[in-house]
């Protein structure tokens, strides 16, 4: 395990309209409001695309992604992690469960999907941490990367 300390700096309250996409949206804001490294908290309705539901093999690397299609409106809690990028800009990897109909997904929103009506997010920015986001051989995977003190 690898770990590093930091602070809770500002905290926003963020309301998705229809048709936002998740994550894009969420980092836009982030970039634009100067926060680097994050915890985000998601619930709300999701209403398109597709998200990752996991390795069609184990054992390969690197992984071939399933994806599963977001059919209509669903409800969802997700919760991510934001760090930036080797190209310093924000990324989200976020993970969700989307219900609909007694019927329940999981997965990685990274691929994107659309907020159906609304979404509430709130997003705790964290400070003083050297968490950022590079990019593994092995499995293609942009890795959260901390230096402990």
């Amino acid at each position: 395990m690898k770990a590093c300390e930091g602070k809770t700096g500002r905290v926003f309250v963020i309301r998705l309209e229809d048709g936002d996409i998740v994550p894009d949206c969420i980092e836009q804001f982030a970039e634009q409001n100067g926060v680097s490294v994050g915890h985000a908290i998601l619930v709300g309705g999701i209403g398109a695309g597709e998200i990752v539901v996991g390795p069609r093999h184990s054992d390969m690397m690197p992984p071939e992604p399933m994806f599963l299609p977001v059919d209509g409106a669903h409800e969802v809690a997700g919760v991510g992690v934001l760090a930036p990028g080797e190209d310093g800009k924000p990324v989200l990897h976020i993970h969700a469960a989307l219900g609909r109909s007694g019927n329940t997904m999981s997965g990685c929103l990274r691929p994107g999907v659309s907020t159906w009506l609304i979404g509430e997010v709130i997003l705790y920015e964290i400070v003083g941490t050297n968490a950022k986001r590079i990019k593994d051989d092995s499995s293609g995977f942009a890795l959260l990367d901390v230096q402990g003190k």
